[in-house]
C-alpha cells in the first residue's frame, strides 16, 4: 500500500529543488489524469517551475498535443513509446527543461484499446534537457484510483529525483524523507 503522506512530502521536495535549481517541469499524462501536476503544485512557489500540464486521456487528444499517430498505431497508445513521444511532446510545446509523459491501464481493461490494456501496466517517460528516459511498471491491486495514481507518481518521483539530483544536487543538499 502506498503511503500518501510520504508522496506528498516527495513532490514537496521535489518542488522545491526544482525551485532552487531553477529548472522547469511539465507533464501529459493519460492514466494518472494530472495528478503528477497537482502534487506539484500543491507546494508554494511551483508557478515558478510548472510550465503547464496536459491531461491527455483519449488517443485523439494525444495526437492533437503532438504525439505522432503513427507511433500509436505501431507501438499501442500503452507503451514507452508513446510515453516517450508525450513527454517530448509536453516539454516541446511549452518549452521545459524536464517533459513527464504517462499512460497506462490501472486496474481495469480500456474498452477504448481492449487489445492494447494490460490492467495494471504503466509505461512513463522523462526527457530531461536532451536527455530520454522510459519506464515501464506493473502495478499491484489498488484499493481505489487514488491509491494506483499515487503509487505511479511515487515511482516516478523515484526516477525524477534521480536524475535531477545526480546532475544538479550535491550529497550536502540532501535530507532525509521518511
Amino acid at each position: 500500500m502506498v503511503n500518501e503522506k510520504k508522496v506528498r512530502e516527495e513532490y514537496e521536495f521535489l518542488t522545491k529543488s526544482l525551485i532552487s535549481k531553477k529548472l522547469t517541469i511539465t507533464t501529459m499524462e493519460s492514466c494518472t489524469a494530472g495528478q503528477i501536476a497537482s502534487l506539484i503544485t500543491d507546494t508554494e512557489g511551483s508557478s515558478e517551475i510548472l510550465k503547464g500540464a496536459f491531461v491527455t486521456y483519449s488517443n485523439e487528444v494525444k495526437v492533437m498535443m503532438g504525439v505522432p499517430k503513427e507511433i500509436i498505431d505501431r507501438y499501442t497508445v500503452y507503451s514507452e513509446e508513446t510515453a516517450l513521444e508525450m513527454a517530448k511532446a509536453c516539454k516541446k510545446k511549452l518549452g521545459a527543461d524536464i517533459g513527464v509523459g504517462v499512460t497506462g491501464t490501472m486496474g481495469n481493461v480500456d474498452p477504448e484499446n481492449r487489445e492494447a490494456s494490460e490492467p495494471g501496466k504503466v509505461y512513463f517517460a522523462i526527457v530531461f534537457k536532451n536527455d530520454c528516459y522510459t519506464y515501464s511498471l506493473t502495478l499491484p491491486c489498488q484499493e481505489t484510483r487514488l491509491m494506483y495514481k499515487l503509487l505511479v507518481a511515487d515511482k516516478i518521483y523515484e526516477k525524477l529525483s534521480l536524475l535531477i539530483w545526480k546532475k544538479y544536487v550535491q550529497p550536502s543538499d540532501w535530507t532525509h524523507i521518511s
